[in-house]
């Protein structure tokens, strides 16, 4: 029996279910079974656990929290409420640090097909955040080889302006 494809699935607390919806979509169409990460950028690597799991501490000089990462549990449940009632296989991993460096890495350790992401929400605080951070998208599309998909959270008609212009 050969090997299902695999799907990473990018997804943040409070974000919309359509980037869930549209991966379900995918993942029927190309038979894969879907890998669903979150990335705490407030954290960083320190190491891997036995059962593959991230261990890190906080990303501050005098702190060593040190933990080993596990799936935000009310995410884990969204999650869960989009996906189960889909037929699709799933599973969640935790990741920490440079969200962009995190997902492009686990998408080549784990042989992904895709990356699915989902675009920020038009605030201004969001455009903040992209100014300084950058695109998770758009660094994805430079970081590894396997396609990325870029779902629209709030698409905008053709005369209505694009969120960073205003």
């Amino acid at each position: 029996m050969s090997e299902s494809a695999l799907i990473v699935v990018g997804v943040v607390p409070g974000q919309s279910d359509r980037v869930l919806t549209e991966a379900i979509r995918f993942a029927h169409r190309f038979d894969a079974e879907l890998l669903v990460v979150n990335v705490d950028p407030a954290r960083y690597p320190v190491g891997v656990a036995p059962d593959g799991s991230i261990v890190s501490a906080l990303a501050t000089v005098d702190v060593s929290d040190y933990r080993t990462e596990t799936f935000d549990p009310e995410l884990r449940d969204t999650v869960a409420a989009v996906l189960d009632p889909s037929g699709v296989t799933w599973s969640t991993f935790a990741l920490v640090g440079d969200p962009v460096r995190a997902i492009a890495g686990i998408a080549r350790q784990r042989s992904a097909e895709m990356i699915i992401v989902g675009t920020r929400p038009p605030t201004v605080r969001a455009a903040i955040a992209e100014f300084f951070a950058g695109s998770v998208a758009a660094g994805l599309a430079h970081r590894q080889s396997c396609p990325v998909v870029v779902v629209p959270m709030s698409p905008v008609d053709d005369e209505e302006p694009l969120p960073w212009s205003e």
